[in-house]
């Protein structure tokens, strides 16, 4: 499967054969980066918020999952778990299964999860993780929520780029608190099962939008 940035928190995620996912759209008038001109199978929103729920960004999708519980679709497992549960600010987590390869999306959480919460998440082997502070979780609480959930490989988003305009920390700090010191940074990540690592890497992407 291929995972692409598109800035902010918005990934699309395609695997031949297989529906594509859009997560987290954003509005770019909101968020700064260019608009969104993508297509998806599937639309995954994370919480109700102009730089996570613009589905108007995305073209052809039949689905649009805001809630949580368990969905299939076209051979992709989608389980929705709720990590801010009764608050104003609710935050959905989103899990993808695809044919036993899982990418987790953690939206813009805000604080640590619960151990019942990571339980629930079940195995995760990519991580898109927010980085850089805001709403959404520091630079320090996102390296602890990677220790509990012990990912092969980790994503950081939600953080300072030239292109965004909403006020966040940089990357840099992240990597710090990871005992990284630099990180080169590609166009987008290709996984498989065989190529999971069984100790956590971080993989830095390069906005496409």
């Amino acid at each position: 499967m291929e995972i692409t940035w598109y800035g902010h928190s918005c990934f699309r995620v395609t695997e031949r054969s297989m529906p594509t996912i859009v997560a987290d759209p954003y509005d770019h008038s909101s968020v700064g980066y260019q608009p969104l001109k993508l297509k998806a199978d599937i639309v995954t929103v994370s919480h109700d918020a102009p730089g996570h729920n613009f589905v108007k960004g995305v073209k052809g999708y039949g689905w649009d999952i805001r809630g949580p519980g368990e969905y299939e679709i076209g051979g992709i497992f989608i389980t929705g778990v709720a990590t801010n549960e009764g608050k104003k600010d609710r935050n959905l987590v989103f899990i993808y299964d695809y044919d036993g390869v899982t990418i987790g999306h953690l939206g813009d959480m805000p604080k640590v999860p619960t151990q019942t919460q990571v339980e629930a998440f079940g195995t995760v082997d990519v991580l898109l993780v927010p980085v850089g502070g805001g709403n959404a979780l520091s630079a320090a609480k996102a390296a602890e929520v990677i220790a509990m959930i012990e990912p092969g490989l980790v994503v950081p988003m939600h953080y300072k780029t030239p292109r965004s305009s909403i006020k966040l920390s940089a990357l840099r700090q992240f990597l710090e608190e990871m005992g990284l010191t630099s990180s080169k940074a590609q166009s987008s990540l290709k996984v498989t099962r065989s190529a999971i690592p069984d100790e956590t890497q971080v993989v830095v992407l390069e906005p496409t939008a």
